[in-house]
């Protein structure tokens, strides 16, 4: 694979519409019960709480533009765009069963390839805002779920290493990887996980794609440079599931974040994500302030959101992208 080009008319950057949590949120590195929701089977959330947003009009960058002062990459801002043409251009990403026995395999070699770790896909989804409002559905999977506009990571101190050990359990029935298993076997081998939870390295990165043949126009993603968020910006989203409880972080605005976008995102490229890196200063913290001295570690993740683009053309396409989640076990 090769970087991304930048396509002809791009420009340095843009002004974008973000919903960030109040500042008034307490910064919370693990669970409290002050910001949560209760979501059923389906997806759908109910019965929030706490979760009083903070809209704000920001600068993104443009990541493709020629001369940045370094190319943006998954060790040190949490992002990267390949350029990663569909292996099988007849993909059809409605069908579960053919995402996750195809596409899953291309979305580990791009991770494995740019991380040198070995790769596990292990959950997807599709995201449409007009897919959303039709309340549309995959063959053999869940709903379509529309554009997130909150500026979150995925993963927490708790979350991160807790779906590694879930990983080394024989799947559930909700686990969409497990038609590509036998009886009793799991994804990730327990002694891996055991050695990447202790003295070892893990992490955990999205595979990010436009599905359309149109690049993505309305709803673009935006990316927080790993580098420039602190502990302090952190609050815990607790996500209360029928029979679990899920964690990620929403973020308070911070004026030193830099955010950049991708503009124009084609079905040709695969945008990897960081959600989780154990070798981070923030991962290995256990929510203690970082080593400032730890200068060299790569950073733990980038939060990331779409976000509105008040230029973009009111008649153009709606933005249709998948997303696969790959565990790493690093060497």
């Amino acid at each position: 694979m090769i970087d991304a080009a930048a396509p002809a008319g791009t420009t340095e950057s843009i002004p974008g519409l973000f919903n960030f949590l109040d500042g008034k949120a307490s910064p919370s590195l693990f669970r409290n019960g002050e910001v949560l929701t209760h979501r059923d089977a389906e997806g759908n959330d109910f019965d929030t709480v706490g979760l009083i947003l903070d809209q704000k009009e920001l600068v993104v960058g443009n990541a493709r533009t020629p001369g940045d002062d370094e190319r943006k990459t998954l060790q040190a801002n949490g992002f990267e765009l390949l350029d990663a043409p569909l292996r099988n251009e007849n993909l059809d990403f409605f069908d579960n069963d053919e995402v996750v026995r195809d596409y899953y395999a291309q979305c580990c070699d791009l991770v494995a390839e740019e991380t040198g770790g070995q790769a596990f896909a292990f959950d997807h989804n599709i995201r449409s805002a007009s897919g959303k409002q039709s309340r549309e559905r995959t063959a053999g999977g869940q709903e379509v779920q529309g554009p997130l506009h909150l500026v979150h990571g995925d993963y927490t101190l708790h979350s991160a290493p807790q779906r590694l050990r879930d990983l080394a359990l024989p799947p559930t029935g909700n686990d969409t990887y497990r038609s590509m298993l036998e009886a009793g076997q799991t994804l990730v081998d327990p002694a891996d996980a055991r050695r990447a939870l202790g003295d070892g390295r893990f992490s955990i990165i999205n595979v990010w794609r436009n599905i359309r043949e149109t690049p993505v126009v309305v709803h673009p993603l935006a990316l927080c440079d790993g580098r420039s968020i602190d502990p302090q910006d952190l609050v815990v989203f607790e996500i209360h599931y029928p029979d679990r409880v899920g964690e990620n972080y929403f973020v308070r605005h911070s004026s030193a974040h830099h955010w950049y976008y991708y503009p124009n995102m084609t079905r040709a490229e695969a945008l990897l994500i960081k959600q989780w890196d154990s070798a981070g200063a923030l991962a290995r913290s256990n929510g203690k302030k970082p080593d400032s001295a730890d200068t060299g570690a790569p950073c733990t993740f980038s939060c990331h959101s779409a976000f509105q683009d008040r230029a973009a053309p009111p008649d153009a396409s709606d933005r249709w992208s998948i997303e696969v989640r790959c565990m790493v076990i690093h060497a």
